[in-house]
């Protein structure tokens, strides 16, 4: 059974209630970092890392420490500040196994930290009461509808440069079109789980 539950957590984060396509969270890094595959990929795999370790531990700080001493008012602000710790620690980390992307990043790594599917996965975990392991799943699942939003957006962004857009519509214009039919779409999703 609770096979059962994680395995909706995933899907239901990662494709029905997709944070970029159905919630429309997250955009700044989204329309930012999916110009390129390479960009894309490596924000993905960054992003998705923070978001299961800061799920964990805002967890972990949320039930053993917040609840217990009457400070669930304060979880925005230490959430925040457990997210803020892991993207310096990313940002210190990236810098020195792979200084080609950190540069290519920019600053949309320092924009994790204030990203609002990195605090709304910890509050939405609170709020919802998962056990550790719920929590895990919906953090992945986040993690994975983001990185499949970034990866889809950034193939067709790529193929996009080669073809033959009106001037109006070049940049960030044609993005926005494109995303909003990728919603669409991502819309057919919904009647799969209800959560």
């Amino acid at each position: 059974m609770e096979f059962a539950k994680v395995f909706e957590l995933i899907i239901a984060a990662s494709l029905i209630n997709n944070f970029v396509f159905t919630r429309f969270l997250g955009l700044c890094i989204f329309f930012g970092v999916s110009k390129k595959m390479e960009t894309a990929v490596g924000m993905s795999i960054t992003f998705t890392a923070v978001m299961i370790i800061s799920a964990a531990l805002s967890w972990l700080v949320f039930t053993y420490v917040m609840i217990p001493l009457g400070l669930t008012f304060l979880k925005i602000i230490i959430f925040i500040g457990i997210v803020a710790g892991f993207v310096q620690a990313s940002d210190t980390i990236m810098r020195k196994i792979s200084p080609a992307l950190f540069y290519k990043l920019g600053i949309y790594l320092a924009l994790i930290s204030t990203n609002c599917i990195i605090l709304a996965v910890p509050l939405i975990n609170a709020g919802e009461h998962y056990s550790f392991i719920e929590s895990l799943a919906f953090a992945f699942g986040s993690g994975l509808g983001f990185s499949l939003a970034l990866v889809i957006m950034a193939s067709i962004r790529e193929k996009l440069e080669l073809a033959d857009v009106p001037a109006p519509f070049k940049g960030l214009p044609i993005a926005f079109i494109v995303t909003g039919l990728i919603a669409i779409a991502f819309a057919g999703f919904s009647g799969l789980i209800k959560l």
